[in-house]
């Protein structure tokens, strides 16, 4: 068998996972701390003011990183519940939910950060733009996710059901996306883009990039951390969670 889908076989056995997870978690918070220092003190010493919005723009760091990882978040739960829902791999079910909380947390820093930074530039906290209303649509679908999840109490039929829900709020992303350009919004157009040249001054790009690697290896620890805890959770009765517990003592 090839190595790396033996690797990923073995992934999908509770134990080993548990195993990795533990082994890993730690890791990327640390790299997450040191990339969001490193990234925060760039942002807010190592680039100079906007000509327009003056140091307000520094927001920026927090609020672009956190909204790409709203929608990457949802796009990756949605995988993980297919994936699921296909082929019935606990582990996946187990990923997927544990993504929801995680990606609500993204979301909701995003509206707070863009509401902050609306209210210099727009002269109001809220508007009801495109933009702001479908990201708060995906607050929502991320809620309505974990809501689901946890009012029914068989495990995989929990997460079938909220992996469903997931994978129609899939139709969202798009809206999100190009908001401000099928729409007349209020919200700014793109100004940054991974590939093609950004309109964003190339001396203010690093810091940004840097946080958003820094937001990936945050949800990669958070992710591995919240799906060990419910993967324990679920084998609780297993033999291998005894010895593990037993060891901990």
């Amino acid at each position: 068998m090839n190595p790396v889908i033996r690797w990923f076989h073995q992934l999908g056995s509770p134990p080993y996972f548990d195993r990795f997870a533990a082994r890993w978690a730690p890791w990327c918070y640390l790299a997450a701390l040191v990339l969001l220092g490193l990234g925060i003190w760039r942002a807010l010493f190592g680039v100079p003011a906007d000509y327009q919005q003056g140091d307000s723009f520094r927001i920026l760091y927090i609020h672009v990183p956190s909204a790409w990882m709203s929608l990457f978040v949802f796009g990756l739960m949605a995988v993980y519940a297919a994936i699921a829902l296909i082929w019935r791999i606990k582990l996946c079910e187990i990923l997927a939910m544990a993504c929801a909380p995680i990606g609500a947390a993204f979301t909701v820093i995003t509206l707070a950060t863009g509401s902050i930074w609306g209210k210099p530039m727009w002269g109001t906290w809220w508007d009801w733009d495109p933009r702001l209303t479908s990201e708060l649509i995906l607050l929502f679908l991320y809620l309505g996710v974990m809501g689901l999840y946890n009012a029914i109490d068989d495990r995989r039929a929990a997460a079938r059901a909220a992996g469903l829900l997931s994978i129609v709020g899939l139709a969202l992303l798009p809206v999100i996306r190009y908001s401000v350009v099928w729409w007349n919004s209020l919200h700014q157009g793109q100004t940054i883009r991974v590939f093609g040249e950004s309109s964003m001054d190339s001396s203010m790009m690093a810091p940004l990039w840097i946080m958003v690697l820094a937001t990936k290896f945050w949800f990669a620890g958070s992710l591995l951390a919240r799906a060990r805890a419910d993967n324990l959770r679920r084998e609780s009765g297993k033999d291998w969670v005894a010895k593990l517990a037993g060891a901990d003592r």
